[in-house]
């Protein structure tokens, strides 16, 4: 097998995962070819994502229609969804064991009705968690004020979690904090830290195309040289963020107890504006103890002519200087990243229902 960007920057630290999924390339043999060519470690599933799988296809039709009858539509697409990302662990499984657990994960996302009730978020976790029964499975929780005290009753309890919908260094900050206290709880009750696993999913593309457009309308030569700056500034910064927190006396006798980082997770890294690179939110935040989801389009863009160098961490002073100087035009980050988080849930929800309205058209059809 000949190597490819895509092995240059597994060997530099940082998790590839895949931003897809879909029956046919999990059953299909597709997945399991391409772990090793396209060096694959996990797998991020969204409704979004099963939205379109299920819209597209004859796949998933005879398991919808034998679950046809009693079943409401979010029941189907659970069976539909669980089934697949129980496959999707299978696949993933050697990886998990090879990295004794350091990788090799497959996410589930809870409802986005849930994002901000923290006892609702725990209980549809664990129920997920029961359901999908393996151990490499990492079930999403929003990034939300009622996300981070769920995440800490989560690896309280030993279950792997994906933070989802991170914009905001702030927001990063408190789930690292509310991280570390699940693990102390854990601890504190005599459970094993080992094999406890989390990333933060810290959304990329979309602070560029919000910030880019408050630049447009400002419109002075200044404004225009800071396009395409302040999404990468605001995950180096994060990423600044998780060296300082996962250091120190607090953290090495966490780790001395077998605890994992909490690795900050690269999302929304596909590029949305076509004057950009369409490798240039790979190819700016590499480094170690990272993970990159790369939709299926950025995927092959990378393999084909990604170049691999660690970016993530060599200029935090440069990445520093950008943020202030976009906020001295005026550009709250704060506020626009405040904005991304409300919206991101929106589009979620939205998602879901089209989702839902989509297994009962479609339902409908095969019962017809």
């Amino acid at each position: 097998m000949a190597p490819n960007p895509l092995h240059a920057l597994h060997a530099a630290g940082q998790s590839i995962w895949l931003d897809f999924i879909d029956r046919t390339l999990v059953q299909g043999g597709e997945l399991a070819r391409r772990i090793p060519a396209d060096a694959l470690t996990g797998m991020t599933s969204n409704p979004t994502i099963f939205e379109k799988a299920l819209a597209s296809g004859t796949a998933y039709d005879a398991q919808l229609a034998s679950l046809a009858g009693d079943h409401t539509p979010w029941a189907i697409f659970e069976a539909v969804e669980t089934d697949d990302v129980r496959a999707a662990c299978d696949c993933f499984r050697k990886t998990y064991e090879s990295t004794k657990g350091a990788d090799g994960y497959v996410s589930i996302e809870v409802s986005p009705g849930a994002a901000h009730d923290a006892a609702a978020t725990v209980a549809e976790a664990r129920r997920l968690w029961k359901v999908v029964a393996r151990p490499n499975v990492m079930i999403k929780v929003p990034g939300t004020s009622a996300g981070a005290p769920a995440l800490r009753q989560l690896i309280a309890d030993g279950i792997n979690v994906n933070v989802t919908l991170l914009f905001a260094r702030s927001a990063y900050a408190t789930i690292i904090e509310h991280y570390l206290l699940g693990l102390e709880d854990r601890a504190a009750a005599k459970g094993a830290l080992g094999h406890v696993a989390s990333v933060a999913s810290f959304f990329v593309s979309r602070v560029d195309s919000d910030v880019d457009k408050k630049l447009d309308a400002i419109g002075t030569p200044q404004a225009l040289a800071l396009r395409g700056k302040a999404a990468v500034a605001n995950a180096q910064l994060a990423y600044a963020l998780f060296l300082e927190k996962f250091s120190g006396a607090r953290w090495d006798a966490l780790r001395a107890k077998g605890a994992m980082v909490q690795r900050p997770l690269w999302a929304s890294t596909g590029t949305k504006n076509p004057a950009y690179s369409d490798v240039k939110y790979v190819e700016a935040l590499v480094g170690p103890d990272t993970v990159n989801t790369l939709p299926p389009a950025t995927l092959d863009a990378f393999r084909d002519h990604g170049k691999v160098a660690r970016t993530v961490d060599t200029d935090f002073a440069g990445a520093r200087a950008a943020i202030a100087e976009i906020e001295s035009l005026g550009i709250s980050i704060d506020a626009v990243t405040d904005a991304l988080l409300v919206d991101g849930l929106a589009s979620f929800q939205k998602s879901f229902d089209t989702l839902l309205a989509g297994i009962e058209k479609k339902m409908g059809v095969l019962a017809g």
